[in-house]
Parts: structure tokens; sequence; C-alpha cells
């Protein structure tokens, strides 16, 4: 007696042959348009026309029968079919971009490319990094992005890059972090400031100041507003700024304080355009954390570059401490 054949329904086998008439490169482009948002972008990181990728999304949507794309004023977004397809495709397009890896583990970790992310606190860091990293290993190229945090969290959850260099990772979605150092806040001011040179400014005093800060959002202003507030203070800053550049100048200008990563301002210390207050309870103390995905395969020249990550912390813990005693 032959073996039972479980009952499939039309339905079933429909929804079979639509997933083998959808190609690979047809789910590479949605992705692309559901990350940029926009059918010209997505082109521009395809390196294809615009009109050809409509063309494979119009495709794709006449294959599944569903819109899923709809236009809000100049954005392209998804549709409820469009964010379940999205649900799929990114964990294939994440496996066949970790067979690749997975190909070029055969190759020498001397060579390769890297995609690495970083916070925009972490630009002088991670500068230095790779400047020293890619001295001993001239065949490896880098793509470097530096970014704000919400901009690194789409990253991550889109499996973009192959390292991520932040502050506090995000508890949502499942990484694999490793602390690399301190990175400490410290409250910096003009060098003519009325608080220079004061010793273990107390709070109370502080809190009277104008402040420019990071913008909303960030995780730098959420450390700063977290500290006050364990402190049983409020914080309102006077000014936010989406870069420390842009905090750096204004300070130097004189229009407030500004609470900023030590790392950012070794420049500004050394020609003396900037000083640190001696606050209380200050420096706000965090950690820098290389980050990535959780089932995301790195290459040999990923893996050399987080492991020389790793080891070069105590020579920027050093650096800190030389920082420290300047002030």
């Amino acid at each position: 007696m032959g073996a039972k054949i479980s009952p499939c329904g039309r339905n079933d086998i429909e929804q079979v042959l639509i997933i083998m008439r959808i190609s690979l490169r047809q789910l590479q482009i949605f992705e692309a348009v559901a990350q940029s948002e926009s059918y010209t972008r997505a082109a521009e990181r395809l390196h294809m026309t615009q009109p050809a990728v409509s063309m494979q999304i119009k495709q794709l949507e006449e294959i599944s029968d569903m819109q899923l794309f709809e236009r809000h004023g100049k954005r392209i977004v998804l549709t409820s079919a469009g964010r379940e397809m999205h649900k799929y495709s990114s964990d294939v397009t994440a496996q066949y971009n970790n067979m690749i890896t997975a190909l070029g583990d055969l190759k020498s970790s001397d060579q390769g490319n890297i995609r690495v992310s970083a916070a925009t606190t972490a630009n002088h860091l991670i500068s230095h990094m790779l400047a020293a990293f890619t001295a001993q290993h001239e065949g490896i190229n880098f793509s470097l992005d530096i970014t704000n945090r919400e901009s690194l969290l789409d990253q991550l959850y889109n499996y973009d890059p192959d390292l991520v260099i932040m502050g506090e990772p995000p508890t949502t979605l499942k990484l694999i972090s490793e602390e690399i150092m301190d990175n400490p806040l410290v409250m910096i001011a003009p060098p003519g400031h009325p608080l220079a040179g004061k010793k273990q400014i107390p709070l109370h005093e502080l809190v009277k100041c104008k402040f420019i800060v990071r913008e909303q959002g960030s995780g730098t202003k959420a450390a700063i507003e977290r500290f006050f507030h364990e402190h049983q203070y409020d914080f309102v800053s006077t000014m936010e700024m989406s870069s420390n550049e842009a905090i750096k100048h204004a300070v130097m200008a004189g229009l407030g304080l500004g609470i900023v990563s030590l790392h950012t301002i070794k420049l500004e210390l050394q020609s003396r355009n900037l000083v640190i207050l001696d606050a209380a309870h200050f420096p706000i103390m965090r950690k820098w954390h290389i980050v990535r995905r959780k089932g995301k395969r790195l290459s040999p020249a990923a893996r050399s570059f987080q492991k020389f990550v790793l080891q070069q912390a105590d020579e920027y813990v050093r650096t800190y401490e030389s920082l420290c005693r300047m002030c």
C-alpha cells in the first residue's frame, strides 16, 4: 500500500508557486526600497535606474497579487501586506549574505570588505582605530557610516553593517555586544567662563546655567537626563544640536555649557579652546560597545577588525587618563 499523502489545498499550492516565482534579486530590490522609502535612493544604492526598480516592484506586486507600497507625500512606505513580506524577505536576504560571507571565509583575513557604522560621538575613536588597522591590513577595504542612534538601530534591524560602534545597545534586538572601553561624558566650557577653575561645582549651581547638548533621541541626551533625574534635578537644555562639532563651536562661542564625550574634544583641550569643568558627580560614565546582529556571520577580515578594536581599548584608556590630567 502506498504512502498516504496529506491533502494540500489549492491555495497552498498557489502560495508555493508564488514563492518559486519571486527571485532573490526582486527581494533585494524590495528590501532596498523598504529601507530607503524611495525608488530613486534604492536605485542609487543598487546601481540601477529608477524605472528598472519600479518595474521590478510592479512585477513583485503582480506575482503576489497585493499592493506592497503606497505613497505618503514624498515617501514610499510599506502597506500591511508589504510589512508582512518584509518580515520574511529580511531573513532571506540575511541568509543569502551569510552564504556569500561563508564562501568568503576561504579567503585571507588580510583582504575583503568590511561595513562599519558608528555613532557620531564615536567618530574620533573609530577613525583612529581604522587608521591603525588599515596600516597593518592594506588589502582590506572599509565602508564607514557615521550616523545618529536612530539610523544605527535601523541598520542593525536590517542586518546592514558587519559591526557597529555605539553606546548603550538596544534591548529590542537580538545582538552580540562586547564592551570596548569607558565613554565618560564631561562638562565643557570656554576657558574664560566664570566656573572655569572652580573645584567640585555643585549641581544646584550648574542647573542654573544654559546648556547645549545633543538632540532628543540620542543616547547622550538620554544619559544626561537620566543622570540629573537620579540626582533629583530637572535638566533643561537651552539648545539641542545634531552633532558634537556644532556643540563644541557653540560652547567656544559662549552660548552655554556643553556635555559631550571626552573622546570628542582631544584637539580642543590641547589647543586650550575648551576646558573641562570640575563638576560634582562628573564625569557621567558610559561604555562604548562593539555590536553585531546575532545570526550575522562575520568574514575573517571583520573578525580580525573586531579583535583589533578590543585589543586597542587599553591604549585609548591611557589616552583618556592623559586627557584628565590636562584638566
